[in-house]
């Protein structure tokens, strides 16, 4: 087959395929859905800056592509704390809506929606090391061997083996939440009843005592700078949100792959809500307001 520009590449379809899981390793790595994509332009980028005698020498384009793309997460991984200390407020993980309401029409765009996108998973992984997080994603989450990761990670099978064992007690020391679909779906509607109705106390009853509510505004729109702790305070809060913005609009979607909320002004999502639910009571919110990670919800184009 050819096209006006001369023979079509037979391996264009090969390589192109490796897209989706590019972009889904690259978005458990950075959490963040902007970010990923760009790794995957600078991943194939990289590929065809090779000469084609250069390219037919790769035995596995893959494992190649995964490879780079793997390193240049570590790469951004290293510098986003610094990142982080300048943004303004907090910063939560990129939320991602459920495949129905994905506002790309390109499925190679979509992330695999399952435990290792939750909110509260990602949360914990920012918790991380660089390297801990790239180990414990390659090797628990992708199923990429020890020698694999080493290769990856520049770093031996052995230690590639304590990074992903230091990973899993960071996890298990955040009693990352391990509850049922249907009983969270329930909880967070009676939270959606309660805040549309300004019952403080029903609030309060959904919340854990030590709850922690978290917005991310990226200091583009308006949002608490600080967490706010406490069933009282964070019901409070919650209220007064309503105050200050009468006509939103509450809405039960999937959030990251769990139940959560979605609040529109005007048919426009100005905030998406994410939960961690544990023993049937609210023990972390993440609300995302920063307009830049609200794009698949709202159809804006990515720059």
């Amino acid at each position: 087959m050819t096209t006006g520009q001369g023979p079509l590449d037979p391996s264009l379809s090969a390589i192109m395929s490796e897209r989706r899981h590019l972009t889904n390793l690259a978005y458990r790595l950075l959490g963040s859905l902007a970010d990923a994509e760009d790794v995957v332009q600078e991943t194939y980028a990289r590929w065809y800056a090779m000469s084609r005698p250069q390219q037919d020498a790769i035995d596995s384009p893959g494992a190649w592509l995964t490879k780079v793309a793997s390193r240049i997460c570590l790469d951004l991984l290293g510098s986003a704390r610094a990142r982080r200390e300048r943004y303004v407020g907090e910063w939560i993980p990129e939320p991602l809506p459920d495949h129905t309401e994905w506002t790309s029409a390109d499925p190679a765009d979509r992330v695999t929606l399952d435990e290792s996108v939750s909110m509260a998973f990602l949360v914990v992984l920012e918790s991380m090391t660089p390297a801990e997080r790239v180990a414990l994603i390659l090797h628990d989450v992708f199923r990429y061997s020890f020698p694999e990761v080493a290769d990856i990670v520049g770093r031996t099978p052995a230690a590639c083996r304590q990074l992903a064992t230091s990973a899993r007690r960071r996890i298990q020391a955040s009693q990352a939440p391990v509850s049922m679909a249907t009983k969270h779906a329930d909880i967070i509607r009676e939270f959606r009843l309660a805040w549309e109705a300004k019952d403080i106390d029903a609030l309060v009853s959904l919340l854990d005592p030590d709850v922690t509510a978290i917005a991310d505004g990226g200091g583009l729109v308006s949002a608490v700078l600080h967490p706010v702790h406490g069933s009282e305070q964070v019901a409070r809060y919650t209220v007064e949100i309503t105050g200050k913005v009468p006509e939103l609009t509450v809405l039960e979607r999937t959030v990251n792959g769990q139940p959560g909320l979605v609040a529109q002004h005007d048919g426009v999502t100005v905030v998406v809500i994410a939960f961690d639910v544990v023993d049937d009571r609210i023990k972390h919110i993440w609300a995302v307001r920063n307009p830049e990670k609200l794009r698949p919800w709202t159809g804006e184009p990515q720059d």
